[in-house]
């Protein structure tokens, strides 16, 4: 589990075969889950002031692989006890967006953000997202796009002061809104509320 704020910039050394390298301050241990761009990975190995995680050809297919070079957003799993401070992100990247505008209003910048029609349906008026591992709040959804309105701090701490129009990015929606929906999908079940009442009532 994540929260989506990012622990810090690492320096892509190396994307060989399916071994990500890369060098950061931090430091973890061998099999600790690190999400990178938003991706929870696996570190395979630990060098001094680098490290390498695995990227399954599953994963290679989903993510925006053309990211993965020279700095790469990371943040640790948390860990029992951790201050929580974004939103439950699960580091399971759900489909690529595609940034469709960016528009500076002063002391923010709007971006638009394009997504396959099947997961817009988990995007929410002030609901949470994660792009590439940033925990964000929606501002207004669109016909298979939603807005979002980021600071300055945000912007020139993150991979989205490099973002053009076209740039694709790790989307990850909303842990809630896909088990909301699919509880209450008309077309797969019949849960109800009185339904959810009851079985909360067991425990």
């Amino acid at each position: 589990m994540f929260t989506g704020l990012i622990r810090e910039m690492a320096e892509v050394l190396s994307l060989k075969n399916s071994f990500l390298t890369l060098k950061a301050k931090y430091t973890p241990k061998i099999g600790d889950s690190i999400a990178v761009n938003g991706a929870c990975l696996t570190v395979v190995r630990v060098a001094s002031g680098t490290f390498t995680v695995e990227l399954s050809p599953e994963s290679q297919k989903i993510l925006a692989m053309e990211n993965y070079k020279g700095q790469v957003h990371i943040e640790p799993a948390m860990m029992m006890g951790d201050r929580f401070e974004g939103h439950i992100v699960q580091g399971h990247v759900d489909c690529l967006g595609t940034i469709k505008s960016i528009k500076s209003n002063g002391n923010s910048t709007d971006y638009t953000v394009s997504l396959p029609k099947e997961f817009s349906q988990y995007i929410i008026p002030k609901g949470s997202v994660c792009i590439d591992g940033v925990s964000l709040t929606i501002n207004e959804v669109l016909q298979s796009a939603f807005r979002l309105t980021i600071i300055p701090h945000t912007i020139e701490n993150t991979l989205f002061r490099n973002y053009k129009v076209g740039t694709k990015v790790n989307l990850e929606t909303d842990m809630f809104a896909r088990y909301i929906y699919n509880m209450f999908n008309p077309h797969k079940n019949d849960l109800s509320w009185d339904k959810v009442e009851s079985m909360m009532s067991k425990y």
